[in-house]
């Protein structure tokens, strides 16, 4: 697919910005319509939300009218919360990394990234094997969902602000 260059990085731009809106919109409106689009704390799982949410927008926003257009999108947008995931894991949870330009910057990486990547494909995206990032995608927004609701116990779900996330080493 082919996407002018200022469309994606001004759709880039701006899903980055909805991404830092949405980290204060509980804060500014808690309730459980919000809690569903912003972390309700500062745990790993909550901030995969500042992806899913903007990236799904701006690939629907990008997509209208493109027939099998969205395919690639939704192939990379789990890819990404999983990136996500493991580079904070890395930083806040084995290094007990604080520092939030690093927090910022891993997040503006791995969204640069998401716009990136999905233009490098190349189509037609038809078949069965193309309805997996759909799927992947509706089970990630119900785990998101679910586990806004009820969080299980360990460490990627724990509040980091309040507990501290450093893992000790082993000497």
């Amino acid at each position: 697919m082919i996407y002018p260059k200022r469309q994606l990085i001004l759709t880039c731009a701006a899903a980055i910005l909805a991404g830092c809106a949405l980290h204060f919109l509980y804060q500014w409106m808690p309730n459980a319509v919000t809690a569903l689009f912003s972390p309700v704390n500062e745990s790993l799982w909550e901030h995969i939300k500042l992806v899913f949410w903007p990236y799904l927008g701006a690939a629907l926003f990008l997509n209208q009218g493109r027939p099998g257009g969205i395919r690639p999108w939704l192939l990379v947008l789990p890819l990404l919360c999983a990136l996500t995931l493991a580079l904070g894991w890395v930083y806040n949870v084995m290094l007990g990394g604080e520092a939030m330009w690093v927090d910022i910057a891993i997040y503006v990486l791995v969204m640069v990234l998401g716009f990136w990547l999905p233009p490098r494909f190349s189509g037609p995206f038809k078949g069965a094997k193309w309805l997996l990032p759909v799927l992947v995608t509706v089970l990630l927004a119900g785990l998101i969902a679910w586990f806004t609701l009820y969080p299980p116990k360990g460490l990627l779900f724990r509040d980091l602000a309040t507990v501290g996330a450093w893992l000790p080493l082993p000497c």
